[in-house]
């Protein structure tokens, strides 16, 4: 079972059990969060396609840490002005850990070795 979410704008594919590092959330390291925006949603070849979203999917996550990315260069230079500009960037980003997908039905993915046991 996989989803698509939404999240800071950008759409991430993820199943249970997955590591992501996505835009920073005003969540503390260590709490949960539901991502209620699944754009689309695959369960035993099963799909379902939200318009936008799809109703009753809910991606529920805990939050392991917030970090800073790599830096990013911004290099400005106008030829033969006398012109040059060094601007840089670190972008705020949150690593979370994807422990299910709930959908209306009852149904949840889980990672396959809490399944087993």
């Amino acid at each position: 079972m996989y989803a698509v979410l939404e999240t800071g704008s950008k759409q991430y594919r993820v199943a249970a059990g997955d590591t992501l590092t996505i835009e920073r959330l005003a969540v503390e390291a260590g709490q949960p969060i539901n991502f209620d925006r699944a754009l689309f949603l695959s369960q035993d070849g099963k799909l379902s396609v939200g318009s936008p979203t799809v109703s009753g999917a809910t991606i529920v996550a805990d939050v392991i840490e917030h970090i800073r990315g790599e830096k990013k260069i911004a290099f400005k230079m106008k030829r033969r002005k006398g012109y040059h500009k060094t601007i840089g960037h670190r972008q705020e980003l949150t690593v979370v850990k994807i422990k299910e997908i709930k959908t209306e039905a009852g149904n949840s993915g889980e990672p396959a070795a809490k399944a087993s046991q």
